[in-house]
């Protein structure tokens, strides 16, 4: 790491709905904190939640988690990207199963957008999925004008339930 490239904070979510789903988490949340330029700070509970989308499939489990970093965005999410493809994830159908699935949700306070990546995630004050878990550590994170939990009194949280209500659960290897 270069001495003058500060740490900067970031917030991630994590799914999936095939083969161990919270295994395959824990081991990319391990993984992400075994980098020398990122740290995990923050971890969601485990959250067992309904599909959204597309609808026909398992259900999910979901996590959220702040990182400390060095890298810039794009570079953390192909370092995101990297774990999945470790992790044989196929992007087969849009919003259908998948082993593991890590976006970049938000990234300090930067908004941009890309043809690869947008920030805040344009999605994520829509889905109680990501909002739960989010608001576990993070209530008061303002996205888009309103706060996390602002967000998600707004949002669709039937049928999400806690799964695991420690938030060390991705620490312990199985």
């Amino acid at each position: 790491m270069s001495p003058n490239r500060s740490w900067r904070h970031a917030i991630l979510g994590l799914g999936g709905n095939l083969g161990d789903p919270r295994r395959s988490m824990a081991e990319a949340l391990r993984a992400l904190d075994a980098r020398s330029d990122c740290r995990v700070v923050a971890v969601s509970r485990l959250y067992r939640t309904p599909p959204w989308g597309k609808t026909d499939q398992d259900w999910f489990f979901n996590a959220c988690a702040e990182v400390e970093t060095t890298l810039d965005p794009e570079a953390l999410l192909a370092a995101c990207l990297d774990i999945e493809r470790a992790m044989k994830r196929v992007r087969m159908e849009r919003w259908g199963p998948r082993t593991i699935d890590i976006d970049l949700l938000t990234f300090g306070d930067l908004n941009r957008a890309s043809a690869t990546l947008t920030l805040p995630h344009p999605r994520m004050t829509e889905r109680g999925f990501v909002l739960k878990p989010l608001a576990d550590f993070a209530a008061d994170l303002a996205v888009e004008g309103r706060t996390v939990i602002e967000w998600l009194g707004r949002a669709d949280v039937t049928g999400i339930e806690v799964a695991d209500e420690s938030v060390e659960w991705w620490r312990a290897e199985e």
